[in-house]
């Protein structure tokens, strides 16, 4: 590989040491496949005092692989109640991601993808041919999954998207390595306690009241089972995540009572709103501003497989991923890349971005990386993360951010009216127009 002219990097080094990190951080806002691309053929680790980036596809799998070494720590200050995302390769990360992903049974994502089709087509039908595809259609689609699907019922759900909203800029935005204010920072960190207390008041008592409708249920069956025969109703209650949680007996070794449920429910909530609404929000910018890409989703938005609309945005994604990063701290000395050139000793306590954005465009992994080419290998994509911090409700993620976007794609002379707007890093408006 040719070495690329040192750019960006003699600008870094030339920089103070106070203000490198802000530099560092405006040109990955700026140009981040440029920045990336120069890092990966120059160094490919770039030491800096507050982080150390990690730019190789095989670098950044040799660190998302080894979760107790290369750690979540920093998510723990900004988690309640021990949940399972803020462990590392312990016993209760193991436990209940298990329990978690039995309960969100992947036989059930025809369904779910049904749901969204169902609600995408609702809201636009009623919109009249313009909306804010943010609030009014991005986050609300995953927020209407969020109550029907995983059963957080019986709350706004403009309430469910805020308190995702908060909890998601307070984890992953609000770190050592972003750059913002004091003032900022808590005001930040103030909202998220003020929308968490909201959320655990509402888990408690919709898991409490769920646990005693579940109780009926299994005592008065026999009773409501003839009843519901003759009057020909349901004889069950509804069938949901939170429902299923309640329905299943654990015996108390495995250690997942009625808080235990309770915390996964509201994880539930917390990691899908606005990972889903910013995924699919800017797949449909991204295909809008590549008219010949938009021409393509378009043909094969019209297909009944979805397979090969699936694939355009997965590629769509490698180049506008909701985060280029995925953050580490590690919890002793490690030397990654070891025997190689590029050989570095990362002290303990060492906040590490793994620049996911930058090892999917690594030609060691991709073919030609910097085309456009929808149906590459799946397993070398990072949209879900990688290793045991993977996304839960990965599989649920990838029937509903295809279909929002196919919804939309779908619409007669989609236009956008602007670029998105971001508040941060979180998008919160983006005006969409079609013919009506």
């Amino acid at each position: 590989m040719t070495p690329a002219p040192y750019t960006y990097l003699q600008r870094i080094d030339h920089e103070p040491e106070k203000t490198k990190l802000q530099l560092v951080r405006q040109i990955m806002a700026d140009d981040p496949l440029g920045f990336f691309k120069e890092l990966r053929a120059n160094r490919p680790i770039l030491v800096l005092q507050e982080c150390t980036l990690v730019a190789l596809y095989e670098d950044v799998v040799e660190m998302l692989s080894m979760p107790a070494i290369f750690t979540v720590a920093l998510y723990a200050p900004k988690m309640a109640n021990s949940y399972l995302m803020m462990h590392d390769d312990d016993a209760l990360h193991y436990r209940e991601k298990s329990i978690m992903q039995g309960l969100l049974n992947r036989d059930d994502m025809p369904l779910v993808r049904k749901m969204v089709t169902k609600t995408a087509a609702s809201i636009l039908a009623k919109a009249g041919g313009k909306i804010d595809a943010v609030d009014e259609y991005c986050r609300l689609i995953p927020a209407t999954i969020v109550r029907d699907y995983f059963g957080l019922i019986g709350m706004h759900r403009k309430d469910l998207m805020e308190w995702s909203y908060w909890a998601q800029v307070d984890t992953f935005y609000n770190q050592p390595f972003d750059i913002a204010t004091p003032e900022e920072r808590k005001q930040i960190e103030d909202s998220h306690v003020a929308s968490g207390k909201k959320l655990g008041e509402y888990i408690a008592a919709l898991t409490l009241t769920k646990a005693v409708a579940v109780k009926f249920e299994f005592l008065t069956a026999p009773l409501r089972k003839l009843w519901n025969f003759i009057a020909r109703k349901e004889d069950r209650l509804p069938d949901d995540i939170v429902s299923r949680m309640m329905r299943t007996r654990f015996p108390s070794e495995v250690d997942f009572d009625l808080q235990r449920a309770g915390v996964n429910a509201g994880g539930l909530l917390i990691g899908t709103i606005e990972t889903t609404a910013q995924a699919s929000v800017q797949t449909i910018q991204y295909l809008l501003q590549h008219p010949d890409i938009f021409e393509k989703a378009k043909n094969a938005a019209g297909v009944p497989d979805p397979a090969q609309f699936d694939a355009i945005v997965w590629e769509a994604l490698r180049f506008v991923p909701i985060s280029p990063y995925m953050f580490r701290q590690t919890s002793r000395e490690y030397t990654i890349a070891q025997g190689t050139g590029r050989e570095t000793t990362i002290p303990a306590l060492t906040n590490v971005l793994a620049l996911t954005q930058s090892a999917m465009f690594d030609d060691r992994a991709f073919e030609a990386p910097d085309e456009f080419r929808a149906g590459r290998n799946w397993y070398h994509y990072f949209t879900f993360g990688f290793g045991a911090h993977e996304c839960l409700g990965k599989y649920v993620g990838m029937v509903m951010i295809p279909e929002i976007v196919r919804q939309m794609v779908l619409q007669p002379g989609l236009t956008a009216k602007g670029d998105i707007v971001y508040g941060g890093h979180m998008p919160t408006s983006y005006p969409l127009t079609w013919l009506s």
